[in-house]
């Protein structure tokens, strides 16, 4: 890429307006040094003095999380034009093995593991669940790669599924006719891969919804509302169509537990969708169920450091955020902590046991705190 086309691109995100305050650095809640690196390289672009991206690691540090996008003053969209640059690294080859092999699988397997499309409905096991063959359903649960594969996010998966079938929801799953939704291979900045997914997922999807797609990931749900394009099916993230039920009255806990959790906001839930309110309705709604907040929640949340296809790429060395964010969940007073994504899942699942907190806080997704709360009810 020449001088004129970062130039170009520097200008087209309004990085040329970054008056240097630090915000974005200081907003960072993975690398000081990585977002430093990228504030300098910006500056060199506009100053003239930077012809070439190739090879800078900084760039792909980046979770995404938008942070330093919300809290810049003067609106530079910091985080578009970091997958800006990424496009511009992919189209050069310049790319981390571990990314590139996770892109790779995705195009031939349809998931990041090059696991097999025909087994990717197989989390399924003996639940009554229809598997989408001529005739559409009113509602398709988008499983997404994680639910559908990884086994920590399968239990959350068929724990939602549960649920939705103790409630009479109608729905059904597309199987091996689902793909990745591609929100994480745009982030990494594959452009025409996300448009092949985008393409295969849209027409399975409009064919075999009759009315909603209900998504177990904030990712999905993400790249289905702002990224698709023709896409006929209302679009919910799962705990939107559970808050409806707790407002209906039909979803509802006749015993108290007792217990004192939690919630940790996804970023592609709450920073990118503002969808904060309906998983804390959902918890409050359980009778003894007692939520304490941790100082960043909300617009604030801490990234668990598991999007911007950084689920499959170790990034800058040092603590994760997800063990600050286990550390702060811990000065809570909650015994559980509760979040609705299968990336945040994995990384603070995995991090209460680098800290060795496993035995203090259960980590859960809250359709298992949902199980659990039904079960006693029962």
């Amino acid at each position: 890429m020449g001088m004129s086309k970062l130039l170009k691109l520097v200008k087209e995100y309004d990085a040329i307006l970054c008056m240097e305050c630090g915000t974005c650095v200081g907003s960072c809640p993975l690398s000081e040094k990585s977002a430093m690196n990228f504030r300098k390289t910006v500056a060199k672009i506009i100053l003239g003095l930077e012809k070439s991206i190739s090879g800078r690691s900084e760039f792909w540090d980046c979770t995404t999380c938008s942070t330093c996008k919300i809290r810049c003053p003067r609106g530079v969209n910091t985080v578009d034009l970091i997958i800006e640059f990424r496009k511009n690294m992919i189209e050069y080859g310049r790319i981390p093995p571990m990314i590139r092999d996770a892109l790779e699988n995705v195009y031939k397997h349809g998931n990041p593991w090059g696991r097999s499309r025909m087994k990717r409905g197989d989390w399924t096991e003996d639940l009554p669940i229809i598997k989408v063959g001529e005739q559409a359903v009113k509602n398709i649960l988008f499983t997404c790669c994680s639910s559908a594969y990884d086994s920590r996010a399968q239990e959350a998966a068929r724990a939602l599924a549960k649920i939705l079938l103790g409630q009479q929801v109608e729905f059904g799953i597309l199987a091996e006719k689902e793909t990745c939704c591609g929100n994480e291979v745009y982030n990494m900045g594959e452009e025409g891969l996300f448009e092949l997914l985008m393409e295969e997922n849209i027409e399975n999807l409009n064919k075999y919804t009759r009315e909603t797609i209900i998504t177990t990931s904030p990712h999905c749900y993400n790249a289905f509302k702002n990224r698709y394009e023709g896409l006929k099916p209302q679009v919910k993230h799962y705990t939107q169509v559970l808050a409806e039920l707790v407002d209906n009255g039909k979803l509802k806990f006749d015993r108290r537990i007792e217990l004192t959790v939690t919630y940790h906001d996804p970023c592609y839930l709450g920073k990118y969708n503002g969808i904060y309110e309906e998983p804390r309705k959902i918890i409050e709604s359980i009778p003894g169920v007692k939520l304490i907040e941790m100082d960043r929640n909300r617009m604030n949340s801490l990234c668990c450091e598991g999007g911007g296809g950084r689920m499959w790429y170790d990034g800058p060395p040092g603590p994760r955020t997800s063990e600050k964010r286990i550390t702060e969940a811990l000065n809570t007073g909650a015994t559980m902590l509760v979040t609705t994504c299968p990336f945040c899942l994995a990384t603070l699942e995995d991090a209460a046991k680098v800290v060795g907190v496993e035995d203090k806080l259960k980590v859960v997704d809250l359709s298992e705190l949902l199980t659990i709360a039904l079960s006693n009810s029962s």
